[in-house]
């Protein structure tokens, strides 16, 4: 009989050893995510990092056949040479071991550094610099790269030389931030390297092999300077030099031939500081001033903020002109300083918005102009026209200038930006007025010959002719605006795949297709047929150089079904209008990548049950190889499946959504249900869901790994009723579903956040269905909360209900019932509904009040609710800690109500103030009440 039992107990060991484990919470820490994938620019290795449960991160490199090359644990960062010879990455200390010495209580400048790994791809060796702060990499050559270094501590004590005849040493100074750090320019195929001391900032020409950087000089009495290094030439020149220079917005031209700077040299301890704009060529000895304090461009200085850069061609250089800034009183004591916000009703822009905006209000510029060789400048934007566009990489004769300050006012009700548009010469500043009141994208063609764009309040692309002023609409009585548009807001365009070569043709999409326009004549062909057969056909962009499509060459699309979700890539031969399919299927398909300099592509694959790998393949992507592996784990944990599913809403519409199913799904059972959804999600049907502390919805992996199903209908919605329309479209397509016979009705929760979570809100005072459910950051008071602000960007909260999201379409007073039918909190006593809100106090979206009037509604009459707040945390929590702790407690609460799971303490006596952050109660309860 002993060795009966024992037979038995084997075979039960077996079986339990060989079935899939339940994902849980710790399960998190385990998975992988690809961060950071390069393809070298030969084609012949990609370069990504695995991170590991959000902390460490190890580098993979491996050939595109699939071989491995290289792996390094906590590198970041990498990244290939332009050659391809060698790859770069950031080697960091354990972020465990990191954490162990603060502790520890570790100062923060005596933590480990970062290593500078240079791995060279030909030779298999690996190269490691020591206390590496920052690295630069040259665009389009490889010989050199540069970094900032920080030496090693030198004693505080300094002896006294004898020899000195009684006088002090000169001051020696500290590397840090203020002085700058020791910069390392290092030839990597010798390892020769030179070393400059205190260096502030540095730059790369981008085809030159040159580098500029600025230096505070070794002692405190030095002066700072600038140098220009000819690396091929092994010629270093000052090219400036100050006693208390501050440089900025260090600038080569593409050819490195011209160069481009700013400075602060005023040594006075003054508010406005005024900054001088110089530049170089190599036929000067020395950087000259070409504008600044005596040179007043309209009375206008330059800026120390606005980047400057030169056109394409190096006939010009941009700069920007510093407002004029508003001077304090400084004789004023604190206490005598009039502290109060003045709003006014007519100001463009309301005096939140003038707040969080205050810093780059203070710091912003006009564009202007530097002519060459000829040193003439003239101004572009002004105080008039402040935002600029600029043709033909800066060589066009002609920018485009806007400003929407005359339509600021009612951007807090409509949310539309809509802008007056001139252009500007830019050879004299000369401007003309082209364009008023266009709602909607605006830009300049490729080479400067046209203005282009989407005028939303009449949904039609136009161009208009730089030259002969004419404009033309190219799409008047067509539909290239959103036809699945349902708010009241102005629908938008499907967008543009961009110009063919000279500004030929203008291609757009509509839903489905790309369609050729001729932007004078305003005629326009189809160059593709996915309407018939309900397929979206978009552009690749292959090389981020090139400006245009090339008509002459075949265009790589990406290809979308509406009917299966299924995506692909397509070959589209824009002469003779012939779309030849080159992958499909049931997947994801990321936008594909190619190599700069060979013909390999890379990409991504992913389903519900497939993790995103990286694969890599030839052009016409036959014989694709899988190159990363993530997370080969997945394979020992039960996971799910995923279908389209349809139904028809209470108003007679056809919708789809998607089902989740547990592993070994059996229709002749009954599973709990959670209802999910946000507005219309079904077109990501072959998405994947890696296991990890989402910020605010479920994760579908872990509750279907759970025995859960998942339930996220498509919500098609009617102006005025955005509660009724989410009732009509989601209570029948739960219905639909518990016909099926596989739904415990008497198990189903909901879980939505934000928009979501107001629409739960809405639900749950309609219908009993539910049995429990988690709402984050609800609105559950349309009237308060039209009067709110987000906190983020200082809008008015107006334009969501009169224009966009929230649907209501109009003001309270025009609509009053439809703010109060659809506002939850006039009927929170028809709630029976169980319900977790997730509200946090720093939500810059939506007003964290709304969250309270609806808990402490609920506290008034005695019903089931909870509140989490994640202290200092935005619309979602974002810190890991507090994202896994909302999963936890969403996790227990479903469990309890849907599977009568014991109730976790924190449910049964809350977590009291005094225990906050110490003692979280998700210790579960016994059948007998007792812990």
């Amino acid at each position: 009989m002993r060795f009966i039992t024992l037979a038995i107990f084997l075979v039960v060991c077996a079986a339990v050893s060989g079935q899939k484990k339940v994902l849980d919470h710790s399960d998190f820490e385990i998975w992988n995510s690809i961060e950071n994938k390069h393809l070298s620019p030969d084609g012949a290795f990609v370069l990504y990092h695995l991170e590991k449960g959000e902390k460490d991160q190890f580098l993979k490199i491996k050939h595109t056949d699939g071989r491995p090359a290289f792996s390094y644990d906590r590198a970041r960062d990498g990244q290939f040479t332009n050659n391809s010879k060698y790859a770069l990455f950031t080697i960091s200390a354990w972020k465990d071991s990191v954490l162990a010495l603060k502790r520890r209580k570790v100062k923060k400048e005596d933590l480990p550094g970062d290593s500078l790994g240079i791995y060279d791809l030909e030779k298999g060796s690996l190269l490691k610099l020591p206390n590496v702060r920052s690295l630069k990499v040259p665009e389009e050559w490889s010989e050199f790269i540069a970094f900032q270094v920080e030496p090693e501590r030198e004693s505080k004590s300094k002896e006294k030389d004898s020899t000195d005849s009684g006088k002090s040493k000169k001051k020696e100074k500290k590397p840090g931030k203020k002085n700058g750090y020791h910069l390392v320019v290092w030839e990597l195929e010798t390892g020769r390297h030179d070393t400059f001391k205190f260096v502030t900032d540095y730059v790369f020409a981008k085809k030159a092999k040159r580098l500029a950087f600025t230096t505070t000089g070794e002692t405190e009495e030095d002066d700072a300077g600038l140098y220009v290094m000819d690396l091929e030439k092994e010629k270093l020149q000052a090219i400036h030099a100050s006693k208390k220079a501050e440089y900025k917005q260090l600038a080569f031209s593409d050819s490195g031939k011209h160069f481009g700077f700013v400075t602060d040299e005023d040594t006075t301890k003054v508010q406005v500081r005024p900054a001088r704009l110089y530049y170089w060529n190599d036929a000067l000895e020395a950087a000259e001033v070409v504008a600044g304090p005596g040179m007043e461009v309209t009375d206008l200085l330059p800026s120390k903020y606005e980047k400057v850069h030169f056109s394409e061609n190096d006939s010009r250089m941009y700069f920007g002109l510093a407002k004029p800034q508003v001077l304090r009183d400084t004789s004023l004591l604190e206490e005598e300083v009039v502290n109060v916000e003045v709003w006014t009703f007519d100001e463009p822009r309301l005096y939140t918005v003038q707040e969080i905006q205050l810093k780059n209000d203070s710091i912003s510029s006009y564009t202007a102009v530097v002519q060459l060789p000829s040193r003439k400048v003239h101004p572009l934007a002004s105080a008039a026209y402040p935002d600029i566009a600029l043709g033909d990489e800066g060589n066009a004769p002609f920018a485009l200038v806007s400003t929407r300050t005359p339509y600021d006012l009612q951007r807090q009700w409509t949310g539309r930006t809509t802008r007056d548009y001139a252009l500007v010469n830019s050879a004299d500043g000369s401007m003309k007025e082209v364009l008023t009141g266009v709602s909607g994208p605006v830009d300049l063609s490729p080479k400067g010959a046209y203005i282009f764009g989407y005028q939303s309040t009449d949904s039609t692309w136009f161009s208009y002719n730089v030259q002969t002023d004419v404009r033309k609409d190219l799409t008047r009585g067509k539909v290239f605006y959103d036809e699945l548009h349902d708010s009241p807001s102005l629908p938008s365009s499907y967008g543009e795949a961009g110009w063919t070569e000279k500004d030929q043709a203008l291609i757009l999409y509509d839903r489905y297709d790309l369609w050729k326009f001729n932007p004078d004549t305003g005629v326009g062909e189809r160059l593709t047929e996915g309407r018939e057969t309900r397929t979206v056909y978009r552009y690749v962009s292959l090389d981020k150089e090139q400006r245009y499509l090339d008509s002459k060459a075949e265009w790589l699309l990406t290809t979308f079904d509406e009917e299966d979700k299924s995506t692909g890539y397509a070959l589209l031969n824009p002469r003779r209008k012939t779309v030849k399919s080159l992958l499909e299927g049931p997947y994801r398909y990321s936008t594909p990548v190619k190599a700069e300099k060979a013909n390999t592509y890379m990409f991504t694959r992913e389903s519900f049950e497939i993790f995103p790998d990286i694969w890599a393949s030839e052009a016409d992507f036959k014989d694709a190889v899988q190159i990363s592996r993530a997370n080969p784990q997945q394979e020992a944990y039960r996971w799910g499946t995923i279908e389209s599913v349809q139904w028809t809403s209470l108003d007679g519409e056809q919708l789809s959504g998607m089902l989740v199913k547990p592993e070994g799904f059996d229709p002749s059972k009954k599973y709990p249900m959670i209802v999910n959804f946000y507005e219309r999600s079904s077109d990501g049907l072959h998405r994947h869901r890696a296991p990890a502390p989402g910020r605010s919805t479920i994760n579908y992996a872990f509750y279907a790994s759970r025995g859960y199903l998942i339930f996220n209908p498509d919500v098609h919605y009617r102006i005025g009723y955005p509660g009724e329309s989410a009732y009509n479209c989601v209570i029948p397509g739960v219905t639909a579903l518990i016909e099926k016979g596989f739904v415990d009705k008497d198990n189903i929760g909901v879980q939505g956040h934000s928009w979501g979570g107001y629409q739960i809100a809405y639900l749950v005072t309609k219908t009993d269905m539910f049995k429990a459910a988690e709402a984050g950051a609800p609105v559950p008071n349309m009237i308060s909360a039209y009067g709110g602000i987000r906190w983020w960007t200082g809008l008015s909260r107006q334009f969501q209900y009169e224009h966009t999201q929230s649907r209501i379409g109009g003001t309270p007073w025009e609509y009053p019932m439809r703010y109060l039918e659809n506002s939850p909190i006039f009927n929170i006593d028809k709630i029976n509904t169980p319900l977790l809100i997730m509200h946090n106090d720093a939500d810059g979206h939506v007003p964290w009040y709304q969250g309270i009037e609806f808990f402490v509604s609920h506290r008034r009459l005695g019903k089931p609710s909870w509140f989490l707040n994640y202290n200092g945390e935005p619309h979602w929590p974002l810190k890991l800690q507090n994202r896994k702790d909302f999963n936890i407690r969403m996790a227990q609460f479903f469990d309890h109500y849907l599977k009568g799971a014991p109730e976790p303490v924190w449910m049964k006596r809350g977590v009291p103030a005094l225990e906050k952050g110490i003692n979280q109660g998700y210790e579960l309860l016994g059948a007998g009440g007792e812990e």
